[in-house]
């Protein structure tokens, strides 16, 4: 049916702040949101920084009473759709209730599992609470539409790192084939643990620049050498063009393309043909030539393999288009938030085609034969971007690209 989807609504939980304006702020302004982990002590594992989501107090967005039995990713999760709703004036229609929520996690309740696998060594199975099964992926969807009482489509999307790209491209395919009007979509993570960090640190694959928290992600740097774990959660709202008109909403931009594929080749290593094919498929849904695409959103996690290969994947797919199209990662000054980053970088896609701004790739300073794109090194750049372009390369080889471009009638 090829019906229009616009972006209504933006809620944001980051580790720039709790909320869209500190975060885009953040990232325009260069500010890193990355320091020291604090939610536990590091000493025995290689890497000691992460992107924490500070002050956050989980009462203030989340007035169910069971809020002390949510593990910390669905706490974030409910917290960034409430914003979202509220942001989009969802709540004041009266079919809200028929409205849908798709949610991507990668890691689920790592908080709980935690304290549930520590009192079942040490005191036996008598001891687990059965809050564990808490722990599960689907509590954040869950728990959005209790909390905010939206009975329509619900579901979880688990693809690693692509997670909340996959979970909006769905959302985007079900109004666009009009089989929904409006749906919550995004992710949420909370993996700032020891389990997580003694996982991606047994595959060499976080940041050791311990003495420098705010440096340690670097994307495309040639001295990068890791990923830094972060938490957060980004969730926006869908909705058909009609609709939204009908109603007034503000419209910040529009969702035209989504496209997914495999590697099948590696768990961990990067294989172009997989997001090569996905990019490919995103510009075909959107209706966009390469030579039209004014901003790409880099998976760039900070990794000598990732960002080396997406370099390779983007000059593929626009040719020479690659070398005057800007590139940047904004996992730069967020880290990586594994299943919510995609949702979190389509949100800074989306505002960076309504306010014509490209937010930069910070701690850019010595270049990587490599990679030899133009990577808004350091500093904002104001441009016109008409077409933006989000990119999410998981572990497992799933690969989600999402379009936006400006609204127009």
């Amino acid at each position: 049916m090829n019906k229009r989807v616009v972006v209504t609504g933006i809620g944001i939980v980051s580790p720039l702040g709790l909320n869209v304006q500190s975060f885009w702020e953040g990232l325009i302004q260069g500010k890193s949101g990355i320091g020291h982990v604090t939610r536990f002590n590091p000493k025995d594992l290689s890497s000691h920084v992460a992107g924490e989501v500070k002050d956050f107090n989980p009462k203030e967005y989340i007035k169910n009473t069971s809020v002390r039995w949510m593990d910390r990713f669905t706490q974030l999760g409910v917290a960034a759709a409430r914003m979202a709703g509220e942001d989009a004036r969802i709540f004041e229609l009266p079919d809200y209730v028929d409205y849908g929520v798709i949610i991507g996690n990668g890691a689920g309740g790592l908080d709980i599992l935690m304290e549930m696998g520590k009192s079942f060594i040490e005191e036996g199975p008598a001891f687990i609470s059965p809050s564990s099964a808490l722990a599960m992926g689907n509590m954040a969807s869950g728990n959005i539409a209790i909390e905010l009482g939206l009975q329509g489509i619900n579901y979880t999307l688990n693809s690693a790192c692509a997670s909340s790209s996959h979970a909006i491209g769905n959302a985007f395919e079900s109004i666009r084939n009009g089989l929904e009007e409006v749906v919550f979509a995004g992710g949420t993570e909370a993996p700032i643990s020891k389990m997580a960090f003694g996982t991606f640190g047994a595959l060499n694959a976080l940041s050791r620049r311990n003495d420098s928290p705010a440096e340690a992600s670097r994307p495309f740097d040639a001295n990068r050498d890791g990923f830094v774990l972060s938490e957060g959660a980004c969730v926006v709202v869908l909705e058909e063009l009609s609709h939204a008109l009908e109603r007034g909403a503000t419209i910040y931009g529009e969702i035209c393309g989504y496209g997914a594929s495999a590697d099948a080749y590696h768990i961990t290593k990067l294989h172009i043909r997989g997001p090569m094919a996905a990019m490919e498929k995103a510009l075909q849904s959107a209706g966009v030539s390469p030579s039209e695409i004014d901003y790409i959103n880099a998976h760039g996690t900070s990794t000598v393999i990732n960002d080396s290969s997406e370099t390779t994947v983007i000059k593929h797919v626009l040719g020479e288009k690659a070398y005057d199209t800007p590139v940047s990662s904004i996992k730069s000054m967020i880290g990586h938030l594994l299943g919510a980053a995609g949702a979190m970088e389509l949100a800074a896609c989306v505002l960076s085609v309504k306010n014509d701004l490209i937010p930069p790739t910070i701690n850019y300073v010595t270049p990587d034969p490599e990679c030899d794109l133009d990577y808004v090194p350091n500093k904002a750049r104001r441009a016109k971007v008409n077409v933006a372009v989000s990119n999410s390369f998981a572990f497992g080889g799933q690969n989600a690209v999402l379009v936006v471009k400006k609204f127009s009638r």
